[in-house]
């Protein structure tokens, strides 16, 4: 650390992270019924947490509370095989639970009301900043960065913010800010015209902003949900009851306090609802996708699994991302994503399919693979001659030989016995079964 013109080495800050695990996650259903968001699969062999986690650990903050509620069975063993420090480090991911005390018996609020109910935990921290992050969000950041505009600006508040078009604006929380980088106007999903002209930036901005606007499009700066708190501002802007940062306490903080803006400027998706969960999936699929897993100056990081390599007994293979453990047999494969210990039946076709694979081999596998069998039950994986396309097929579902799954036909949001329908895609659950022959 360069020392300071005293020739002392500066003190370093102090930051305690703090991952918001959500709430009920009912836009993600069915994929939300039995996980929590931020256990929900991504890409093959992630889980959406692993995202914010992983941000805070390549920014070196090794501080980390997470804190869940609902559906937490899988996420708190997810967290617990996933990220081990060593003795020596003095990091650690620290599960918080939502929990009955003598003063209250409730459940978490909302976001302001689950750090204030966790607010006793944070304090045994010796820190500077509080940074509040989401646990279902895709995006890579150096929270150091962040860290220095919030300190730069001199701010007891600062919000990582995002450009976006018009389009996007109405279903965001829109900032405007002045040349200073100071918030002094917050509106949650605008929709009147008028008042959503009144906060585009101004292009006089776009320099000292460091705005790129290849489109010659208006732009607007939509909150990420991602905040640094001074400490002692966190403690004050929870004394109160309000239970929401979005809702309540970030409108009135920038009344009361100096509240900035951190101008973020690349990738960054809100995986809210199937559609975005299902695009951001089928978009890594891409020559070039948006996200770049690859990038290993920031690798992202999950838990360790000792599997064998994907086997492979001849297919076609068009843009698809295959995990580990996979065993693929004589079948069409394009635009799709794998997960870890998928099987694949002969003369099967995947197109823009999410296959999240499984959690375990069954027996006599390899013998068994292939073969026509004699069970009414299919084996976990996809049966032979089966067809799928645009499809979520959850974790250790049992896909049936000859069957075809497609919403084409069918109404955007359906629910029925082996299947729902949600935003013109077909999800399979966890562990459901499709039996031979079905056709969807």
């Amino acid at each position: 650390m360069p020392k300071s013109a005293t020739g002392k080495t500066p003190r370093k800050r102090e930051v305690c992270s703090i991952i918001l695990g959500g709430g009920q996650g009912t836009r993600l259903f069915p994929l939300t019924n039995e996980r929590s968001k931020p256990a929900v699969p991504l890409a093959g062999k992630y889980r959406l947490v692993d995202i914010p986690i992983s941000n805070c650990i390549n920014s070196n903050l090794n501080n980390i509370f997470l804190l869940t509620q609902f559906n937490s069975a899988s996420l708190h063993r997810h967290i617990s095989q996933s990220f081990k420090f060593d003795h020596f480090s003095r990091g650690f991911v620290e599960i918080l639970a939502a929990e009955q005390t003598f003063s209250d018996t409730s459940w978490y609020q909302g976001t302001a009301d689950a750090v204030r109910k966790n607010i006793m935990h944070f304090l045994t921290q010796d820190f500077d900043y509080a940074l509040i992050l989401s646990g279902d969000q895709l995006y890579r950041m150096d929270f150091q960065e962040l860290i220095d505009v919030h300190e730069q600006e001199g701010a007891d508040l600062t919000i990582a913010t995002i450009p976006v078009a018009e389009s996007d604006a109405g279903s965001l929380g829109i900032m405007q800010i002045d040349e200073n980088r100071r918030i002094n106007r917050f509106v949650e999903k605008p929709k009147d015209p008028e008042i959503l002209g009144s906060l585009k930036i101004d292009p006089a901005w776009y320099d000292s902003l460091d705005i790129e606007n290849s489109a010659n499009e208006d732009l607007f700066l939509a909150s990420m949900g991602i905040y640094v708190f001074n400490r002692q501002t966190l403690l004050d802007l929870l004394d109160n009851d309000l239970t929401d940062f979005g809702k309540h306490i970030i409108p009135d903080a920038i009344k009361t306090h100096r509240v900035c803006s951190y101008v973020f400027q690349g990738y960054w998706e809100d995986i809210g609802t199937i559609r975005s969960f299902f695009d951001a999936n089928i978009d890594l699929t891409r020559d070039h996708p948006r996200f770049n897993f690859f990038d290993m100056a920031a690798p992202i990081f999950s838990r360790p699994r000792f599997l064998p390599a994907t086997k492979v007994n001849g297919a076609t293979i068009d843009h698809a991302v295959i995990s580990d453990g996979c065993l693929i047999s004589n079948a069409t494969i394009k635009d799709s994503i794998l997960g870890v210990r998928s099987i694949v039946g002969k003369d099967s076709s995947l197109e823009k399919t999410i296959l999240m694979g499984s959690d375990y081999f069954e027996p006599g596998l390899m013998e068994n693979f292939d073969t026509e069998g004699d069970s009414q039950i299919p084996n976990v994986g996809i049966g032979a001659n089966t067809r799928i396309e645009m499809a979520i097929i959850d974790k250790n579902a049992r896909i049936g030989k000859n069957c075809v799954i497609s919403p084409k036909g069918k109404p955007d949001h359906q629910d029925h016995e082996h299947y729902f329908i949600r935003e013109g895609i077909v999800i399979i659950p966890k562990n459901g079964v499709v039996p031979d022959g079905t056709i969807i």
